[in-house]
């Protein structure tokens, strides 16, 4: 077994990777760039080494520069974690020549597997069933319109060396065809440094099941059953279950038996996954077709070790080792039911555009050992860490396991609603939704779900402008009683000697300005009036910003984080945040706009499609901008002309940036 290993990745891979090796006394090297100088996965592993600069090509992509690093530190093999180089072929190569063990598969299965029109050829020599299709090198777009007119609409243009979701677009009918390849190719471009595309025949209804297999250098292989991975946003996972609901056993192996096919189609050793799209014709009729296979260890392989109760990334150590795979397929069983939860920094209800910024407050439910745990929680930050707009957005993986996934989706909603981050918009509030839905409780499976249930995933408000202002203007009475002075008349609170006093608050929920009155009875009780809602409020307990107050009749146990003039308030219905408005504080501040457009989040100015004196109507692309590894189109608000565009292609520009001007 290694003495030392470099991990060549960053965030939660790299500490979960750091842990297995510390659990196996091997001694661990950190790659970081100038972003990550304080990271956690710096400090997880034993050792850390300097790569450069905060964007990817300047640190985690320079090869040569880990090479060098993992030499001097003495490391016997590479861990590349899963994204920037682990599916290279060319730095695993590069690993060998120069001694190092790369803890993965070998360089020609990388290769045979990367690209995948050509993974889709050496699939259908192995029988592997296949989604009709062009997957040819000819990479006229002339051509590639024919062939997808041939395959009929809807059709899915996928960019060849892609993958998580980048370089891919759908295309309804042909006249969208041209304009729809355009963007992929520019996207798989920037993503992976190749243009070419294949088109594929876009199923209905279809369930997105993988396939965890094994191989060794022996020659043996094994699958480990399968993850549903079909809950998807602009194609990326954003829950994971295994094994899949509604999963016979003979179609389970029939799946198995094609995923193992294809890792020794290409010689596979070491972890793997054989992406299949299922197309449901029926209550119980499945078809399976080969989609691609990813040559690494994947986002959400906690799940299967849940259900396994098994170290993959241990697997992974053994097997590059030399070792032979633990087990054989017959002693492989799986125990009750796993689920994964993507916790990203984004905002689902702008389209789901990524965030950043610090995170001021991140609580985490209380999670146990890694295997076999009710609750495990895998991530690379921590409360005062900076989410940066170089990496993509995941900040955790929070992950469930059950007896049964009625068991295990009940497990899963409370530790969302345990999970608290301030700072930076998230989607916890989002996947707690998606876990409520019919479809996801009932197992209704399949890519179009969020879309599907749209009407009860976005703008929703959970806790209600009553209950928000209510926990706000508590814990300001709370913080006001805590630095009270001896002077009665000195207090803001509204005391007087007799009567009843009145308070006014104002606040911004959700956008609209709203107003509450406090009203302080002559006997110490407090009466409140939200809107139309009145009532008592009288308040409890309070630390660590958990408050119980009672207001319009019921109780409630509240979290309550202030962060300047904003209250986050998380509750067991979800979570809201309500802003006090200072009226003599923003005396004189203006909300006039005009005809400014303004970047909404940081990132890289891709291109512009209008220049000045150009009319645009409302909903007209304007502009592309790239943020965290995808691309984001900016479209015209309101009909008018461009009167000028204030920067260029390549320009990196920050939130709120104005990009160019319209006269409306």
């Amino acid at each position: 077994m290694f003495k030392k290993i470099l991990i060549a990745n960053r965030g939660e891979i790299a500490c979960r990777v750091a842990a297995t090796a510390r659990r196996m006394a091997i001694r661990t090297v950190a790659v970081y760039s100038d972003a990550d100088a304080h990271a956690n996965h710096v400090r997880a592993c034993d050792e850390s080494v300097h790569l450069g600069g905060s964007a990817p090509k300047e640190s985690y992509l320079r090869w040569e520069k880990i090479l060098e690093a993992a030499k001097a530190s003495g490391a016997e093999a590479v861990h590349p974690g899963y994204g920037f180089l682990s599916e290279n072929e060319e730095f695993a190569q590069a690993c060998a020549d120069a001694g190092l063990v790369f803890i993965g598969p070998p360089p020609s299965a990388i290769k045979a597997m990367g690209l995948k029109a050509e993974s889709k050829q050496l699939m259908e020599k192995a029988r592997v069933p296949l989604v009709p299709g062009y997957h040819g090198s000819d990479q006229d777009p002339a051509l590639l319109q024919r062939e997808a007119d041939r395959i009929g609409y809807p059709v899915l243009i996928k960019a060849s060396a892609g993958g998580g979701g980048k370089g891919m677009r759908v295309v309804e009918q042909s006249a969208d065809f041209a304009a729809a390849l355009a963007s992929c190719q520019r996207e798989a471009i920037n993503s992976f440094g190749d243009d070419a595309v294949l088109i594929e025949k876009y199923v209905q209804r279809p369930r997105h099941i993988e396939i965890q297999v094994f191989g060794d250098t022996q020659g043996n292989y094994v699958y480990l059953f399968e993850r549903d991975c079909s809950v998807q946003r602009r194609h990326q996972k954003v829950l994971e279950e295994a094994p899949a609901p509604g999963m016979t056993e003979a179609m389970r192996r029939q799946m198995g038996e094609a995923a193992v096919a294809a890792a020794r189609a290409v010689n596979y050793v070491g972890a793997g996954t054989v992406e299949f799209i299922v197309e449901q014709r029926g209550s119980d009729e499945m078809n399976f077709f080969f989609m691609e296979m990813n040559t690494r260890l994947q986002v959400e392989h906690p799940v299967t070790e849940a259900i396994t109760g098994l170290d993959l990334v241990e697997w992974q150590l053994r097997v590059a080792s030399g070792e032979a795979l633990p087990l054989k397929q017959d002693q492989l069983q799986i125990h009750g039911h796993a689920i994964e939860a993507r916790i990203c920094a984004e905002n689902p209800d702008n389209n789901f555009l990524p965030a950043t910024g610090t995170l001021r407050i991140y609580r985490k439910p209380q999670a146990t050992a890694f295997q076999r745990s009710r609750v495990r929680i895998d991530d690379g930050v921590r409360e005062g860490g900076v989410i940066s707009p170089f990496y993509d957005s995941m900040i955790a993986k929070l992950i469930v396991h059950g007896a049964t996934r009625e068991e295990a989706l009940a497990r899963l909603d409370l530790a969302l609603a345990q999970t608290h981050i301030v700072g930076v918009a998230t989607n916890v509030q989002f996947l707690r939704g998606v876990l409520r839905t019919d479809s996801f409780a009932n197992a209704k499976l399949d890519t179009a779900l969020i879309e599907r249930e749209r009407a009860v995933l976005f703008d929703q408000e959970p806790l209600g402008l009553p209950l928000a202002a209510a926990a706000s203007i508590a814990r300001t009475l709370l913080a006001e009683a805590a630095t009270a002075t001896a002077d009665p008349f000195s207090r803001r609170d509204g005391w007087q000697s007799h009567g009843v006093a009145t308070r006014p608050f104002e606040f911004e929920f959700r956008g609209q300005a709203e107003k509450a009155e406090l009203r302080y009875l002559h006997d110490g009780a407090l009466w409140l009036q939200v809107g139309e809602v009145s009532g008592p409020l009288i308040i409890g307990a309070f630390a660590d910003g958990e408050l119980e107050l009672q207001f319009d009749g019921k109780r409630h146990t509240l979290t309550v984080y202030q962060d300047e003039d904003t209250a986050h308030v998380f509750g067991a219905a979800g979570a809201t945040r309500i802003v006090a408005i200072d009226r003599l504080a923003h005396a004189g501040e203006t909300q006039a706009e005009g005809g400014r457009l303004t970047a909404p989040m940081p990132g890289k100015v891709v291109s512009f499609a209008v220049k000045a004196g150009d009319k645009v109507s409302r909903g007209q692309p304007l502009a592309v901008m790239e943020a965290m590894k995808m691309e984001h189109t900016i479209a015209a608000p309101a009909d008018g002309t461009v009167e000028e565009l204030l920067y260029a292609p390549g320009d990196q520009v920050t939130e709120g940036s104005e990009l160019l001007r319209i006269a409306v």
